[in-house]
């Protein structure tokens, strides 16, 4: 299937390991033009090498920025335009958590909490939307959460993530106008080298077996290459009347923390 991705110009935010990664290689495997950023410089210049390497070096562009500030999420878009020569699709891919449970969280977590996932959303689309409309259109995806959608963990992240499954659902019909589609994809738990996950699996492996067992009709956790296929076909001209919509990508997953 012809994804109609070649020649596109993509943004990528925390696009130097996990799911935001594998998204980058999909989009590179269809012919795309790839800018991502991290928030540390050294994590971009190895994702940057090694993606170079695969796919040609006039093809990748890496960027340290941090992009839960609206001047990070500026520059970013600003300079990626630049290196690219325009921008046809953003993946907001960056997320995290500050603080505990309710009262081992202060107000200045839940705010980062909420630059970490939402704001960086809302400052990436409203940068990005400029270039787009010189392009004649855009194809946007959000990547929430399973947190944003089935009760668990932190408040504060599954907040936010329910902030970005609304916040696709609103500004789908404001950006039509100028053929922009933005939808969001939610992932359950991902397991990957590195990730959160995997730390603790090697933490605690007979805490995070029964997890599995007691969650996952399957008997596992999912796969960034997996999250990464579906945000590709839903970026792609093949969803073209996929507008506004939240795609959970999570087996079948019941809660999504342990607690």
């Amino acid at each position: 299937m012809d994804l109609g991705l070649n020649g596109k110009c993509a943004l990528v935010t925390g696009g130097a390991r996990g799911i935001g990664r594998a998204i980058a290689v999909n989009l590179l495997a269809e012919g795309a033009r790839v800018a991502f950023c991290s928030r540390s410089a050294e994590p971009v210049r190895e994702a940057e090498r090694q993606l170079r390497e695969a796919a040609g070096a006039d093809r990748v562009f890496g960027f340290a920025a941090d992009v839960a500030t609206p001047e990070g999420a500026a520059g970013f878009v600003a300079d990626s335009a630049a290196a690219l020569g325009g921008i046809d699709l953003l993946v907001a891919n960056v997320g995290g958590n500050a603080g505990g449970y309710l009262e081992e969280s202060s107000h200045a977590d839940w705010q980062r909490t909420f630059a970490l996932n939402l704001f960086h959303a809302v400052d990436s689309i409203r940068a990005v939307v400029p270039f787009m409309r010189q392009r004649g259109g855009g194809s946007i995806v959000v990547v929430a959460s399973i947190s944003g959608w089935k009760p668990g963990g932190k408040a504060q992240y599954a907040t936010a993530k329910a902030a970005e499954i609304q916040l696709a659902a609103s500004l789908a019909p404001e950006l039509a106008a100028d053929r922009i589609r933005i939808n969001t994809v939610s992932p359950g738990s991902i397991l990957y080298e590195g990730g959160g996950w995997d730390r603790r699996m090697q933490r605690e492996p007979a805490v995070i077996e029964d997890f599995i067992a007691r969650e996952f009709p399957e008997g596992r956790m999912g796969s960034a290459e997996e999250i990464a296929d579906v945000v590709t076909f839903a970026l792609s001209r093949r969803a073209s009347w996929m507008n506004g919509a939240h795609i959970p990508v999570d087996g079948a997953q019941g809660r999504p923390s342990i607690g």
